[in-house]
């Protein structure tokens, strides 16, 4: 079987409440960790909503990598979703909790576009 992407699925619990709040920072920490882990950025989208909390998303050229914040509930819900065998959405995971000086995290990868049979034989 050969999937197309990995999908990570991490939760960050008990976080700092004023990082998740804060857009600019959110901004900057996901495009670094997604060059820390060798994924290209393409392009970023951010939403402030009111009173608190933050969705944001990262577009690399091997997918996404998406957040979905809580401050009032010290909560983050993130997403790294990579294609293809290079970038390893794992090590993701620490860099983003430090970021976000998470004192508790889960976390499931996913494999995802699993297919059963290979392109070239699909097109027969």
């Amino acid at each position: 079987m050969t999937a197309l992407g990995k999908h990570m699925l991490l939760e960050l619990k008990d976080c700092d409440a004023g990082l998740l709040n804060d857009m600019e920072y959110l901004r900057e920490a996901l495009k670094t960790v997604a060059a820390s882990i060798g994924a290209t950025v393409i392009k970023d989208s951010f939403y402030q909503f009111s009173p608190q909390g933050i969705s944001g998303v990262v577009i690399i050229a091997e997918s996404h990598i998406s957040i979905h914040t809580w401050p009032e509930f010290n909560f983050a819900a993130v997403d790294v979703f990579t294609c293809g065998e290079v970038i390893e959405p794992a090590k993701a995971v620490k860099p983003l909790a430090e970021r976000l000086k998470a004192k508790s995290t889960s976390y499931i990868e996913l494999k995802r576009g699993v297919l059963t049979e290979s392109p070239a034989a699909a097109g027969r």
